[in-house]
């Protein structure tokens, strides 16, 4: 048997207002999602002004990086590299956009965290605030 450390509300919560707070911050608006290791969802922040297809793309970034254990944004660069499709993986909720980050603690991959509604880099960056504000709970 093997134990394992689970991310819950209470850390979706800490990451998704550390995102809100630097987006506010900024002056942006985006959609936040957090999800479980599995990629499933744990929460979902959509702002005032936030982009209407963010909603559901914030949700599929944080699902790829947890699935695949890889920044979502790798899964489209590795895609164009080969010529193949970003779904050739067999998932159609697989996106190869920048902004979902896997959550690595203990070697474990406890879930991912992502942003939806800025430029790829501007949502990758925030996305990594929150596995920060996350992380520094943990520690």
């Amino acid at each position: 048997m093997r134990s394992v450390c689970i991310l819950g509300e209470a850390e979706a919560s800490v990451a998704v207002d550390a995102c809100r707070d630097e987006l506010r911050r900024r002056g942006k608006a985006a959609a936040i999602a957090v999800s479980d290791g599995h990629g499933e969802l744990i929460a979902l922040w959509r702002m005032d002004g936030c982009p209407l297809p963010s909603i559901v793309i914030a949700q599929n970034k944080a699902y790829t990086a947890a699935r695949v254990r890889r920044p979502s944004g790798d899964i489209g660069r590795s895609a164009q590299a080969d010529g193949s499709d970003v779904h050739y993986h067999g998932d159609a909720r697989y996106v190869g956009w920048d902004g979902g980050a896997p959550l690595f603690h203990g070697g474990e991959c406890l879930g991912a965290v992502a942003v939806s509604g800025l430029s790829g880099e501007e949502d990758l960056e925030i996305a990594r605030i929150g596995i920060d504000a996350i992380l520094n709970l943990l520690d």
